[in-house]
């Protein structure tokens, strides 16, 4: 029996253009490996700039890897995605991880 990532790394590979299958594989990778993480949500969002969860992702990922100026300018670029969708829910969300960021300086 595959194991989760082995079936996300599949659904990727038969479904490139679906994007929810590229940000389960990054979630997936997050558990163990935080660069190859980073990498495929800085391709998601290359690929599907508005996939808006992605930045929410992306930024906690910089944040874990002590990369706190991309943490912010993800975070940033998230907030703008989320307004121009009109995204509420993740609009809050964006917006508090970057003030929690900004004030535990």
């Amino acid at each position: 029996m595959p194991s989760r990532l082995e079936q996300l790394e599949q659904f990727y590979t038969d479904d490139p253009s679906d994007p929810f299958n590229l940000y389960a594989l990054a979630l997936e990778y997050q558990k163990t490996d935080g660069a190859k993480s980073i990498a495929l949500f800085n391709r998601l969002t290359e690929e599907h700039a508005d996939y808006i969860p992605t930045y929410y992702h992306l930024g906690k990922a910089y944040q874990e890897a002590g990369e706190r100026e991309s943490a912010l300018k993800v975070f940033e670029k998230g907030i703008e995605k989320a307004r121009r969708h009109n995204d509420l829910k993740a609009l809050r969300e964006l917006h508090a991880a970057h003030q929690e960021m900004l004030f535990d300086y």
